[in-house]
């Protein structure tokens, strides 16, 4: 107890007493104070005294990038069932465009002591977007999941959909319907599941695409990769796909009788588009369970490995694909 008095103190340059009043939860300190002595608990790896592990007890943060894209509340309402069944409230922070950052919302969250926070989607998956919040949390020890593969020197534990088998399924599909030439359009050239796909991808790189994830980037994508004679298109997500449904369409195309397309996810109303989608279904009932596992673990202070469970898509023949028109 001495030498944790003594370490905190001199992490915050306060007093032995000060940092004794604060753990023993005596009044006569400030706000600022008592934050600083609990985060540097938390930073030197000290369990916060049990009278003060209230303030972080049941919020977790559940930060996503949009909300357009189907397959984020659908996540959302799996982990967040799954949190409320274990005593645990999800704070939904989503990030917009011009508007709240990840940083600023890791910020926010410790600020409200939560227990621990789960990333889908996030700045994780992206080699060269900035990861300082993310070290900020690995200080902190703060409990945290991610998911979908992130980049290699961030150690969380992180729940994927398997993205080199779903490049395999996707393919392996057209390729059976007599289809040779065909496209991919992925995410951004640094975004890691999209790297996993392309390299799981026995395909022409001039036939590959890189946008962003919504409508418009898949239309141009898609658009572009027609213009080079594809007869598949095997998109990264299922927002990537209607859009390039539509640059199909513009075209004067038709989908499957010109040119097949393939989704990923199998977001909600996949099977009520026109024509209905074939996708690859990320399982997510199955990937949220695990995630709020791995989360209370920690919470717990259960040992978790850093390794990546990884989950095995499942292909979803629909009426967007079919054989290559000769």
């Amino acid at each position: 107890m001495t030498r944790r008095l003594a370490e905190v103190a001199k992490k915050v340059g306060m007093s032995e007493a000060t940092v004794s009043r604060v753990l023993n939860g005596k009044p006569g300190v400030s706000e600022a104070t008592r934050e600083a002595v609990l985060t540097a608990l938390d930073v030197l790896g000290y369990e916060r005294p049990t009278q003060l592990r209230g303030d972080r007890a049941r919020l977790v943060g559940l930060v996503l990038p949009e909300l357009q894209n189907p397959i984020f509340p659908a996540f959302a309402e799996v982990v967040g069932g799954a949190l409320a069944q274990q005593g645990f409230t999800s704070v939904l922070c989503t990030r917009t465009l011009g508007g709240v950052s990840e940083a600023e919302y890791v910020d926010l969250l410790l600020q409200q002591q939560v227990s621990g926070v789960v990333f889908a989607g996030g700045l994780f998956a992206q080699a060269d977007a900035p990861h300082e919040h993310y070290r900020l949390l690995l200080e902190r020890r703060l409990p945290t999941v991610l998911v979908n593969a992130a980049v290699e020197h961030l150690t969380f534990p992180q729940v994927s959909c398997d993205d080199a088998a779903a490049a395999e399924m996707a393919l392996g599909h057209l390729r059976s319907l007599g289809h040779e030439r065909i496209g991919m359009v992925l995410g951004p050239p640094d975004h890691v599941p999209s790297r996993r796909k392309l390299e799981a991808a026995d395909i022409d790189p001039e036939l590959v695409e890189h946008t962003m994830f919504s409508l418009e980037g898949g239309h141009a994508a898609a658009a572009r990769l027609m213009r080079r004679g594809v007869t598949g298109v095997v998109c990264a997500s299922d927002v990537m796909a209607l859009g390039a449904i539509r640059a199909a369409r513009r075209a004067g195309l038709g989908v499957p009788g010109d040119v097949s397309v393939i989704g990923y996810d199998d977001s909600a109303l996949m099977n009520c588009t026109d024509p209905p989608l074939t996708t690859l279904r990320q399982p997510i009932d199955a990937m949220g369970r695990a995630v709020v596992d791995l989360l209370v673990a920690q919470i717990d202070k259960a040992l978790v490995s850093a390794d990546e469970l990884l989950f095995e898509p499942e292909l979803v023949v629909r009426a967007s694909t079919g054989p290559v028109k000769r």
